[in-house]
């Protein structure tokens, strides 16, 4: 039986004598019942009590998963569905068909994406049918409940009492009817009390019950009731506001509201909430006038939009581009703003993502030029920053790191932290994090090591979760550069478990890929290669180029004996990545393990590593592939010439004394001595 609230005192005494038969009477019975019905027959050694409990955010999650065959839903389609189903299995399962069978997803190969905006979901017809039901045999509070409903999941007394017609004795009867009949829950006393539905779907099935009329009346005073008297909800909770003044069609105060909720939401990295409220308030501004005032309402909402999007989805999804392609066009509309920095910088990174570089240079290059004429301090931080990323993009080591140590000192010496947020990541955060696989790569990995733990310092002190991930994710990469596996496993890890619980899917993929890397390098390879493959296919599902990730896979390859499928990776990899240092010394390094019969590919492939290394000034990169082509030349008995290739390039390093790479060289130039 569904609800032992609902059976007669007569079959509830024939339960008791059905139990007190003891084990003798051999009979099974499963009694269900809600927390708050106490038993009669309990303390009895052959009964077992079990308290189901509803599913946390992570199995529900995951349910909807299941009913979708294992092919990941849009974020936003999974908030809404858990949110409204409050845990309960049959309801996760019934909305998550639902929304399948909606026309609002388009099914890809390895996931669905939203045909259009996300509607709030309706309650599937058997469920509603049965909460109206409920609904309908309290006509008496019915309106009462309709109001609470309109108020939200949860109310104040103080609130619902500003709002409703009804005098103080009547309210508080109808609360307690609806209390009794297990609608509502109830913490605390009138004045002080606050009411929460018992499930969403319960406020759902009163709300949708209200005339249109009717609703969007309560909805009007409901905001004008909140913006004049309860002014610290309205700042704290500016989302509120918004839903309140859309659903009672005041589309001017709402925009402004989505605006702030979103921009709030985006500072406190809660992205996915972000997004949902921005794009509500961009798709109420297109029915609105295109004034000046509202084109810089909407250029507000598409850079943050844009921020958003990055942490969510990635710097080169085609839904980035298109934000940061209108900001851009309004900044031309609304004349020459500073807003133009951080519009100009999401489109560095979104066309580095595509790897169309001389664009994103080109745009970096825009971005100083503007700063420096406006003489503006905040922007010549940011430009200098994203030009560092173009050109660390493009491989140009040396540029790379003088313009993002300059941004860094701008941020440094003249910028409160406050500043510092115009994208997912705040960028002194950004700047330091990204300074350091460039310091490793120049030659300089303990410089490196420290600009990695300033970042995750300075991330911790701002206590912005998609900083920390961010800095947690470079300082993977300087250790996984250095070659300390559990360094690198540990702050992958740590990455992944962060960004996982704030939904940065971008960062999800990535920090797989390298917690894969470090579980080959520690044995652990078909787990590795497994993880490295998932985050790789999540990488390509944002249209992010995968080349500097495809050498990484085919590393782990290498490191696992596969030849064959680590060559069959390099070669994809050379495709998109022609002059990459790392990329050829690893070729000839399989090369060599495929066979004796490679050596003359192997050492052209080892030469030109160590061309392309000593042209980008990489001294990290040519050390080893210097190492690996005095190895080789070790091996057909070119000691002389193998020890004169090393030695001058391990005798430029001045630090970095304990890393693998440079202890490693230290032992071959003695052998070859």
């Amino acid at each position: 039986m569904e609800d032992l609230h609902w059976v007669d005192p007569t079959t509830l005494e024939l339960l008791s004598l059905l139990v007190d038969q003891g084990p003798t009477a051999r009979i099974l019975a499963l009694l269900t019942f809600r927390p708050d019905f106490t038993p009669p027959w309990t303390g009895r050694s052959h009964l077992t009590q079990v308290t189901v409990t509803r599913l946390p955010r992570r199995q529900a999650a995951e349910m909807t998963g299941r009913v979708a065959h294992r092919k990941a839903l849009p974020p936003e389609v999974i908030e809404q569905v858990v949110a409204k189903t409050d845990g309960v299995p049959l309801f996760v399962e019934e909305l998550t068909k639902m929304v399948l069978e909606s026309g609002l997803l388009q099914e890809l190969e390895e996931r669905y994406a939203l045909t259009g905006s996300l509607p709030p979901m309706a309650i599937p017809v058997t469920l509603h049918d049965s909460l109206m039901a409920r609904l309908d045999r309290l006509a008496t509070v019915k309106g009462l409940a309709q109001l609470g409903a309109t108020l939200g999941r949860e109310f104040s007394y103080a609130l619902l009492q500003a709002v409703s017609p009804w005098d103080e004795g009547t309210l508080q009867r109808g609360l307690h009817q609806l209390v009794a009949a297990e609608f509502l829950y109830q913490r605390g006393l009138p004045p002080q009390a606050t009411y929460a539905f018992k499930h969403a779907l319960i406020q759902d099935a009163a709300y949708q019950s209200l005339l249109r009329s009717t609703r969007q009346q309560y909805h009007h005073t409901i905001a004008q009731v909140l913006a004049e008297r309860f002014p610290e909800t309205a700042e704290t909770q500016p989302e509120l506001l918004a839903h309140h003044y859309t659903e009672a069609g005041l589309a001017e105060p709402a925009v402004g509201y989505w605006s702030t909720a979103g921009q709030r939401a985006h500072e406190r990295s809660a992205h996915v909430e972000a997004i949902g409220h921005l794009r509500k308030g961009l798709e109420l501004l297109t029915t609105l006038p295109d004034t000046l005032e509202h084109r810089q309402q909407e250029l507000d909402m598409q850079i943050i939009l844009g921020g958003a999007l990055v942490a969510t989805q990635g710097i080169a999804a085609p839904d980035v581009g298109a934000a940061y392609q209108r900001a851009r066009e309004l900044c031309q509309q609304v004349g020459e703003t500073p807003q133009l920095f951080p519009v100009l910088g999401g489109l560095v990174r979104f066309y580095s993502g595509r790897r169309e570089l001389q664009t994103a240079r080109e745009l970096g290059e825009q971005m100083l030029s503007l700063a420096q004429r406006l003489h503006d301090p905040a922007g010549l931080a940011h430009a200098h920053i994203m030009l560092g990323y173009a050109l660390l993009s493009l491989q140009e080591w040396d540029a790379a790191r003088t313009h993002l140590e300059h941004g860094v000192a701008f941020y440094n010496a003249r910028q409160p932290h406050s500043q510092g947020f115009l994208t997912e990541t705040h960028q002194g955060v950004y700047g330091l994090s990204r300074l350091g696989p460039v310091l490793w790569s120049l030659g300089y990995p303990d410089q490196a090591l420290q600009r990695s733990h300033e970042a995750l310092t300075l991330a911790r002190e701002l206590a912005h979760p998609a900083s920390v991930a961010t800095a947690l994710y470079f300082a993977a990469q300087v250790h996984m550069h250095r070659r300390e596996g559990q360094s690198t496993y540990e702050q992958a890890e740590a990455a992944l478990g962060l960004a996982r619980e704030h939904g940065f899917a971008f960062r999800v993929a990535q920090a797989t890929i390298l917690r894969g890397l470090a579980l080959v390098a520690q044995g652990r390879g078909e787990a590795g290669l497994t993880q490295i493959c998932q985050g790789l296919a999540a990488l390509r599902a944002t249209g992010s180029e995968t080349g500097v990730y495809l050498i990484m896979l085919a590393a782990a390859y290498g490191r696992v004996g596969q030849i064959e499928e680590g060559l069959r990776v390099a070669e994809e990899a050379l495709a998109v990545r022609r002059r990459n240092a790392e990329l050829y010394r690893l070729k000839g390094g399989l090369l060599l393990r495929r066979s004796t019969e490679h050596h003359a590919e192997a050492e052209s492939c080892f030469h030109q590593a160590l061309e392309i290394a000593h042209h980008q000034q990489a001294k990290s990169l040519e050390l080893r592939a210097a190492m690996s082509l005095s190895r080789l030349w070790q091996r057909q008995g070119k000691h002389t010439e193998a020890r004169e290739l090393l030695a001058p390039v391990y005798g430029w390093f001045t630090e970095g004394f304990d890393t693998a790479d440079l202890q490693e060289a230290k032992a071959l130039l003695a052998e070859l001595s």
